[in-house]
């Protein structure tokens, strides 16, 4: 794997993730209690022994950039990296960046002056654990030009994807933007070509892109030079040239969900808490996901009650309930309070003691959840300030909302509270 050179695609402005990305790069948005996105796809890179890794972006990079200089430090000794190249303007280029491709364009002077075979594009807002070796030996195997790593879809899902048929040998013969009706059975295909049993191929006979690829480094530098009008790889790119390129087929047929909205984002959080064992799992020892080292001291659990939950380090939970939730480093949660089917991102640093008093003496609202409050449904940002007997539980079942100026909005009837937002004692929401 030392021929290969990784670049993730960190996204545009993320606005289906809005208001998570008001304040930081869709792949900083944090996961899991204690990750964040771009965890993922570099830590899978790491297992898979590649190292030589950029991670591409443009929006509110500040914090990206921190978290990666804070976790990834590679030995001296060896050619290993991690790091953001963020949009930039050249003599040649003033624009931002207008797409995939043209992300990975601008920057295509400095990816050819490296020594490698093949570029690997990946995703930076995808949950899923993929040993990338595999991938990038089928690619070889069939002398591909590229190869897309694709998953299989049933019926009831195929048609939110972008579809590709192929041929006997694997080769990509056609695509398909989010087909319905009968140009969606057109897309049908005998997946058992890429590997399923047969039982298993019938009730999946869709594959849709994963969004990520292995190019040949000639290839990928040829089609960025020869197509300046294409902006995206999807779309535009690939399709064109599988006329004339050999394009390929990778099958990955295990967990894989695309976190790029509101209500994915929620739910591929709270499924980290299923029992007996949940679709995706952090506590895989041969292929760890890894962050950044915090050395906080252990979580406190003072006559708390908490079922179905993933609980961070370095919290201080007082006489709660919480049930079917994630809490993130550093959550405070005071007594009386009721937490259910909730994402907590928690706190970026500690209020002293002595402030917290000086706080409650001059009805200032301290971090955390304040005491007797019930939150229901709901994703509490970073570093937020929740007052005491404050009810977010979408009373009204409102499914859009935009209430900025309060420090929440409401996205598929999730509540979601600002990053450093302040809650007033009371409230309802």
């Amino acid at each position: 794997m030392k021929r290969v050179l990784s670049i993730i695609l960190g996204g545009g402005a993320g606005t289906r993730l809005y208001p998570l990305t008001k304040l930081r790069a869709k792949p900083a948005v944090p996961l899991a209690g204690k990750y964040r996105l771009i965890d993922v796809p570099v830590s899978n890179c790491i297992n898979s022994e590649i190292f030589k890794i950029y991670v591409l972006t443009q929006f509110n990079s500040a914090s990206l950039n921190r978290h990666i200089a804070r976790a990834y430090n590679f030995s001296g000794f060896t050619e290993g990296f991690v790091e953001v190249l963020a949009a930039q303007q050249t003599p040649e280029n003033p624009n931002w960046f207008q797409g995939t491709a043209d992300a990975v364009r601008q920057y295509i002077h400095l990816l050819e002056d490296w020594d490698v075979d093949e570029y690997l594009i990946l995703s930076g807002d995808h949950l899923y654990r993929m040993d990338y070796r595999q991938f990038v030996q089928r690619h070889r195997d069939t002398n591909a030009d590229i190869t897309l790593s694709v998953v299989p879809m049933n019926e009831k899902r195929a048609s939110d994807f972008g579809l590709m048929k192929i041929d006997a040998n694997g080769r990509v013969v056609d695509f398909s933007e989010k087909p319905k009706g009968e140009a969606l059975t057109k897309m049908q295909v005998d997946t058992s070509i890429l590997g399923l049993t047969p039982d298993k191929a019938k009730e999946f006979p869709y594959i849709a892109s994963m969004g990520i690829y292995v190019f040949k480094k000639d290839v990928l530098i040829k089609l960025l030079k020869r197509s300046l009008d294409q902006t995206d790889f999807g779309k535009e790119i690939i399709p064109a040239a599988s006329a004339d390129h050999n394009v390929q087929a990778y099958l990955f047929d295990d967990y894989w969900e695309d976190i790029g909205t509101i209500e994915s984002f929620y739910e591929s959080n709270l499924a980290l808490t299923q029992q007996p064992q949940p679709a995706f799992s952090f506590y895989d020892e041969k292929a760890p996901i890894y962050t950044r080292s915090r050395y906080l001291p252990p979580t406190k659990l003072l006559d708390t009650h908490v079922t179905e939950s993933m609980i961070g380090e370095g919290c201080i939970l007082k006489k709660c309930r919480i049930h079917h939730s994630v809490l993130g480093v550093r959550s405070r949660v005071e007594e009386g309070c009721v937490i259910e089917d909730s994402l907590l991102m928690g706190s970026d640093f500690y209020e002293p003691f002595g402030e917290r008093q000086s706080n409650s003496e001059n009805s200032v609202i301290s971090l955390g959840i304040g005491a007797n409050t019930t939150i229901r449904r709901a994703i509490i940002d970073k570093n937020a300030r929740i007052g005491c007997n404050v009810t977010i539980v979408n009373k009204d079942r409102v499914e859009e909302a935009e209430r900025e100026s309060e420090g929440f909005y409401i996205r598929s009837g999730i509540v979601v509270v600002l990053k450093n937002a302040v809650i007033p004692d009371g409230t309802v929401i």
